[in-house]
């Protein structure tokens, strides 16, 4: 994906976040040579395939400064890194339980002078932090996702949504929508960016307040 992208999908992007994403390519492609953060043949079509597709997030939801958000294994630092940049009036607490990508993910921040990001080296389930949302690109089953991070989100909202899961998925769930107690919603990021790579990429959030019992898809 073409740098210029960024300028069609985001133009309110400053010159000082435009300059952070661009260093995203070098750096990837430097510590994916020592550890493999992201699959290598994905390294020329970083900035759609997992910058891009971290920013649908942004096109779902503005968050309100001082929102805390948890990117729960994180890998590599996705969606949390972009989203970083993105939303500088934003925490965003980037876990993951493999100590060597939290060692990178720590150096590709610090190198892209972000303030705003905190790591956690645990796995989900062992930690008691409170949050406003908890953020993920599959990295399990979503049923039980959602039953390890749920007890991470707070029940007090500030945000035009409901405190809850933004997961990042690919495929169908539909069918699967009716095993959660609150509100979900479904996605297709094709809505936002017309990339071939979209056209089966979905966002799905989930609230976790106990009284969202309305069940939503859009398309």
């Amino acid at each position: 994906m073409s740098m210029n992208l960024f300028h069609t999908y985001f133009p309110e992007l400053t010159a000082d976040q435009l300059w952070k994403f661009e260093q995203l390519q070098k750096l990837y492609e430097e510590w994916n040579q020592r550890i493999n953060l992201i699959s290598r043949k994905d390294i020329p079509f970083l900035y759609e395939r997992h910058i891009l597709h971290s920013l649908s997030i942004a096109k779902f939801i503005l968050f309100a400064p001082n929102t805390v958000v948890a990117d729960v294994g994180t890998g590599g630092g996705f969606p949390g890194i972009p989203l970083a940049i993105f939303f500088p009036d934003v925490k965003f607490i980037l876990i993951d339980s493999i100590t060597k990508k939290i060692k990178v993910v720590n150096e590709i921040y610090h190198r892209v002078n972000l303030k705003n990001i905190t790591t956690i080296n645990s796995r989900a389930e062992k930690i008691s932090l409170q949050c406003d949302f908890v953020v993920s690109r599959a990295v399990t089953g979503l049923k039980e996702f959602f039953n390890l991070t749920k007890h991470l989100i707070r029940k007090e909202s500030f945000n035009t949504l409901e405190n809850g899961i933004i997961y990042l998925k690919g495929g169908e769930f539909e069918t699967e929508s009716n095993l959660f107690p609150g509100e979900v919603k479904i996605i297709n990021i094709s809505n936002y960016f017309k990339e071939d790579f979209f056209s089966t990429k979905r966002i799905v959030y989930i609230s976790t307040k106990p009284h969202a019992l309305a069940y939503t898809t859009r398309r």
